[in-house]
């Protein structure tokens, strides 16, 4: 086969190894706007079972991946002067940046051609010349934009905003903290991915970000207040940027997945609330159920039509559980009366993938704690 690969992301990168390790015959272009040392955000998380699927993908670069995981099982609230910790929670943090220097070089030992610096205006010039093409060109999606009549794209702009920093205070676990002043309530969502940085995601409600007057600072003066505000937390470390800006996540979903020769995965295809930690997890497995629908037929229509088919409950019932995870960050004022460990409960149900039983798996005693103080 020959395919044409839009955007170097995780996505389209995994894909793109996962199809030459299959046939070393097909020929496969990657194209990706950006060089090879750019990237955008900090770390990435991994749960349990995602890193079972990338070994049983590519057990090549999973051992790669893993060398360079800070690895946790703790879930951290914190609240005023109080921190709740709930055990028994798999995740793994590792740099963007590295995750795709580990995948670059695993695609170009294989044989996959990878150009940097190529942006591609004319899609359709592309879709012509090739067996397969493959939109993994992220949020703001050029193939999705260009045939968004046959993929009928919604995007939802949600309200609140949200800032990714990095950090050199190390948080030790997914730590959740709450900070409320004059403005109104941020949430910090952060943890460490390697020996020396934390990713810091900061968000607040839109009533919020107006009233601390965030649209009139610049990006010091931004970077200084959200240092203020988390101060007890950072302890002296300063919050680090890389392009970073406020912007609202933008919930993506397409009525149809495929046409003819062209197929998007990934954020151009779908995007899940960065408090559930997903995006890039779901990115790669999108690169292995595509893979492995493409192995089993030998007509790409067909293959297509069974990666949406299959594929499509389960990505709609993920976003179901992000947007309920979302929804909470969103009306996070509302549970603020409820004590840290009442706080810590409601946060750890919150998108219905966790219920009671499974949190009294995870860490009985954090439960028993929290039934002995809903009883008083």
């Amino acid at each position: 086969m020959k395919i044409n690969i839009i955007g170097g992301g995780p996505a389209g990168l995994y894909f793109a190894i996962l199809m030459k390790k299959t046939n070393p015959a097909n020929e496969i272009t990657v194209h990706e706007r950006n060089g090879p040392d750019d990237t955008f955000g900090w770390g990435v998380v991994f749960s349990g079972r995602t890193l079972a699927n990338l070994r049983e993908a590519d057990a090549e670069s999973h051992a790669e991946i893993t060398r360079q995981f800070e690895a946790w099982d703790n879930v951290d609230v914190v609240r005023g002067d109080e921190k709740i910790s709930v055990r028994g929670n798999s995740f793994s943090g590792v740099s963007r940046l590295q995750l795709l220097k580990i995948l670059q070089r695993r695609a170009e030992q294989l044989g996959v051609a990878i150009l940097f610096s190529s942006e591609i205006n004319n899609i359709d010039s592309h879709r012509a010349d090739c067996d397969l093409t493959v939109g993994a060109d992220g949020i703001n999606s050029t193939v999705r934009q260009c045939f968004a009549e046959h993929f009928g794209p919604n995007l939802s702009v949600r309200s609140n905003r949200y800032i990714w920093y990095g950090t050199s205070q190390l948080f030790h676990g997914l730590t959740l903290t709450f900070r409320e002043n004059e403005a109104g309530v941020f949430s910090a969502h952060s943890y460490k991915f390697n020996q020396t940085t934390s990713t810091f995601i900061v968000e607040c409600d839109s009533q919020t970000w107006e009233l601390a007057k965030l649209a009139t600072m610049n990006e010091a003066d931004t970077r200084a207040y959200v240092e203020y505000v988390f101060a007890p937390d950072l302890q002296g470390h300063p919050l680090l940027s890389n392009n970073s800006k406020w912007i609202n996540f933008i919930l993506v979903k397409n009525a149809r997945w495929a046409f003819d020769n062209v197929v998007l995965i990934g954020d151009a295809l779908h995007t899940a609330h960065f408090s559930i930690g997903s995006g890039t997890k779901l990115a790669m497995e999108d690169a292995i159920a595509l893979a492995s629908s493409l192995q089993r037929h030998d007509d790409v229509s067909g293959a297509l039509l069974e990666f949406e088919s299959t594929r499509k409950p389960y990505i709609e019932e993920y976003q179901a559980a992000a947007l309920e995870s979302m929804l909470w960050f969103e009306n996070v004022r509302q549970f603020l009366h409820l004590s840290p460990i009442e706080l810590a409960y409601s946060l750890m149900m919150r998108s219905g993938k966790v219920d009671h039983e499974e949190l009294k798996k995870r860490d009985p005693d954090f439960l028993s704690r929290y039934e002995e103080r809903a009883t008083h």
